[in-house]
C-alpha cells in the first residue's frame, strides 16, 4: 500500500507534524521525474517506486485512454502515475481534507484539471455519487481496517465496475483479504500478483 514518504527538514517532536510534507515521484509518462508534495497524514504509505514500476508494467497496455478510479488516493501515487501515462480520466477519492487539498494543489501544479478530479469525501459516500463505469480501479485502503470486502461490494452495488474492468488491490501481506476465496471469487480472474515485503499486490479482471 502506502510506504512512508521521506520528509525534509524534520524537527524534534513538536506539534508542527501536521504541516510537514514529503514527496512522491512520478516514474513514467509525460511527467516522468516530477516530484509532488505529500501531506503528512498519519498512516499514509505511498506505493513505493519499485512496486509502482511492477504494477504499471502489468498495466502497460491498459492504462492509456482508460477511466481510472483511485478509491483511497492518499498521496495520489497511483492515480497521478496513471494520469501521467495517458489515462483518459482519473478520479481520486480522499477522505482527509488536508491530504485532498494537497492532491488538488498537485493537480494545479501539473495543469491536469481536465484529466484528474479529486473528491474530498469518504469513499463509501462518494462512490454513490459516481456516474461512470471505470476501466481500472485502484483499491489501496489503510492497513488493518478490514475495508476491502465492503469496498468491492460498494463498487458492484453502484455499478462502478463491469466485465473487463481491472482492479488493482494492495493490502497487508500477513493478514490480507483473499478475494479468490471470497463471495466475489466467481466475478474475478486473478491476472498478476506479488508479495513485496509486508505488502500484497494483486491485479484482477472482472469476468
Amino acid at each position: 500500500m502506502r510506504s512512508t514518504p521521506k520528509f525534509k527538514n524534520k524537527t524534534k517532536a513538536t506539534n508542527k507534524a501536521s504541516t510537514q510534507t514529503g514527496e512522491i515521484r512520478i516514474i513514467g509518462g509525460q511527467w516522468r521525474g516530477r516530484k509532488l508534495k505529500v501531506h503528512d497524514k498519519e498512516g499514509l504509505r505511498p506505493t513505493t517506486d519499485r512496486l509502482k514500476e511492477t504494477v504499471f508494467n502489468w498495466l502497460m497496455m491498459d492504462v492509456r485512454q482508460s477511466n481510472v478510479l483511485d478509491c483511497f488516493a492518499g498521496a495520489g501515487s497511483l492515480g497521478f502515475e496513471a494520469a501521467s501515462r495517458s489515462a483518459n480520466s482519473v478520479t481520486c477519492i480522499e477522505k482527509n481534507k488536508q491530504a485532498a487539498n494537497q492532491l488538488k494543489n498537485n493537480v494545479t501544479i501539473l495543469n491536469a484539471g481536465q484529466n484528474i478530479n479529486v473528491i474530498q469525501a469518504d469513499f463509501f459516500t462518494a462512490v454513490q455519487t459516481l456516474k461512470t463505469q471505470f476501466d481500472l480501479v485502484f483499491i489501496d485502503p489503510p492497513f488493518h481496517k478490514d475495508m476491502v470486502q465492503s469496498c468491492i461490494k460498494a463498487l458492484f452495488d453502484n455499478q462502478i465496475i463491469t466485465s473487463g474492468s481491472l482492479l488493482y488491490l494492495e493490502q497487508e501481506a500477513n493478514n490480507h483479504y483473499d478475494l479468490m476465496a471470497s463471495e466475489f471469487a466467481e466475478q474475478f480472474s486473478l491476472k498478476k500478483e506479488k508479495i513485496a515485503g509486508q505488502v500484497s499486490a494483486q491485479l484482477f479482471e472482472v469476468v
